[in-house]
């Protein structure tokens, strides 16, 4: 659905955070003399007071008898279509959209590159602008990654588009009825379960990218086994992580069995991070772009924030900012990546009912040397950690909060030692979001955190 279409539809935004607003500067300058109700909270209905839109009223009671008043809600991502208000004004006919839909259905000719997965995603988004930008190409880097599609300036027009996905947005691409020219999907453990409702559905949403958005070409990891059980009719399929395709052995870079590059040198930290080059490769390949030349630049591929974020050294203690980490996949990963290192890693965020009994098997043979918990799950995590850290294997204590986690990671390391934050969990509740958390963690540890938290490239360059 394009925006011209809604004019004369009785129209609603439910959301007013970035997305929200962008949305809603979409419609306005499209439609502007079209009607809108916005459902939020009360400190953003007087936000939204202020622009001074006569045609714009708010409403703080998003029930399904209120959405089933209108023909369209465009609602923000991390507002769930499962939830039962949602669900009910649907079923009456409401139709929900989000800003990605309205973005692609807008832009069918667009030359995009879609990336999601559950880790990786916005670091092999930003690498693929990278090595596009490397080769003289003139691409865009927006999505989830921090620039909402509808805020990205249009002229000049860029010849690529690399957006990042999330789950809640995957669906939106479908629904546009537009073709991704080349969509990616890097791998699929449990995460934001509380928005899907179950794995399953989670799984679902997040292959949407491929089975119903119906690229031209899915660009695939063979290494994780639901994406190779995957059946694509109607998409060109290229692997990576396979023989034959792009893949790293050891730290070189093949494509087949021709040697493209050392990665050893990449400031990509961990061997799965330096992993996502391979996907980023195979997508430049998808676009039709020699890759192999572009790989060099790689080594001057800016590190994004938040992400196993190396912010220096106090007083003999290394401070590692992984604050995007929300699973406890994604705090094994950190781990490995410090293999060697006297440890204390700190644990716990918001609770979504995340199964962390392979975290706690692995502790039985590579456990660091402390473990803080912290947060809304991390009594459950201390609870399942406990007959461990009393056999002696590592240290284990329960914190009252971030400040206080550092702190007891602090004299526990000794003057000796890595404090990681890569919680395995969300922020909700203690924080706004996951920068926020990592922000507090780097002023926690002496550093600035203006310092270590723009996102590079964003934008069209």
């Amino acid at each position: 659905m394009r925006v011209s279409q809604l004019e004369g539809s009785r129209v609603a935004l439910w959301g007013w955070g970035r997305e929200g607003r962008a949305a809603w500067r979409a419609l306005r300058a499209a439609l502007p003399s079209l009607p809108l109700t916005l459902f939020c909270n009360e400190a953003e209905a007087a936000e939204a007071a202020a622009l001074g839109d006569p045609l714009l009223a708010t409403a703080t009671r998003a029930d399904g008898e209120a959405l089933s008043a209108f023909d369209v809600v465009v609602k923000s991502p991390g507002i769930s279509p499962y939830r039962p208000e949602a669900q009910a004004a649907a079923a009456g006919g409401t139709r929900f959209i989000g800003g990605t839909a309205l973005w692609f259905a807008a832009h069918p000719d667009a030359r995009t590159a879609c990336v999601t997965g559950t880790k990786g995603k916005s670091t092999t988004t930003s690498l693929l602008a990278h090595l596009l930008r490397a080769g003289g190409h003139r691409t865009a880097l927006a999505g989830n990654i921090g620039l909402p599609l509808l805020e990205v300036p249009e002229t000049p027009a860029p010849e690529f588009w690399t957006i990042e996905l999330s789950s809640y947005q995957t669906g939106d691409v479908a629904s546009s009825g537009v073709r991704p020219e080349v969509a990616v999907v890097l791998n699929l453990f449990p995460e934001h379960l509380d928005w899907h409702g179950s794995e399953a559905r989670y799984v679902e949403d997040k292959l949407k990218l491929v089975t119903e958005a119906r690229p031209r070409t899915a660009v695939l990891n063979a290494a994780d086994p639901r994406l190779a059980a995957l059946d694509l009719p109607g998409s060109r399929v290229l692997w990576f992580n396979r023989a034959d395709g792009w893949h790293l052995r050891g730290d070189a870079l093949f494509r087949g069995d021709a040697f493209v590059l050392d990665t050893a040198a990449v400031p990509l930290p961990g061997r799965h991070n330096r992993g996502n080059l391979c996907a980023a490769m195979a997508a430049i390949e998808a676009l039709g772009v020699d890759a192999a030349p572009l790989a060099p630049a790689a080594l001057e591929f800016r590190p994004l924030p938040h992400r196993l974020q190396w912010l220096g050294e106090r007083d003999g203690v290394a401070w590692v900012n992984d604050s995007i980490s929300t699973t406890p996949h994604a705090s094994l990963a950190a781990l490995d990546c410090h293999r060697g290192r006297r440890v204390a890693i700190l644990l716990g965020g918001h609770d979504r009912g995340l199964d962390w009994t392979d975290f706690a098997s692995r502790m039985r043979g590579e456990a660091p040397v402390a473990v803080v918990t912290m947060g809304g799950n991390g009594p459950r995590i201390h609870a399942l950690l406990a007959p461990l850290a009393a056999g002696g294997r590592f240290a284990l204590e329960a914190a009252d909060d971030l400040a206080d986690a550092v702190a007891r990671a602090r004299r526990l390391l000794d003057g000796d030692g890595v404090v990681l934050l890569s919680p395995g969990a969300p922020s909700f509740g203690g924080y706004r979001d996951y920068t926020e958390r990592g922000r507090h963690f780097a002023a926690l540890g002496g550093f600035d955190p203006e310092a270590i938290s723009a996102i590079p490239g964003l934008g069209v360059a």
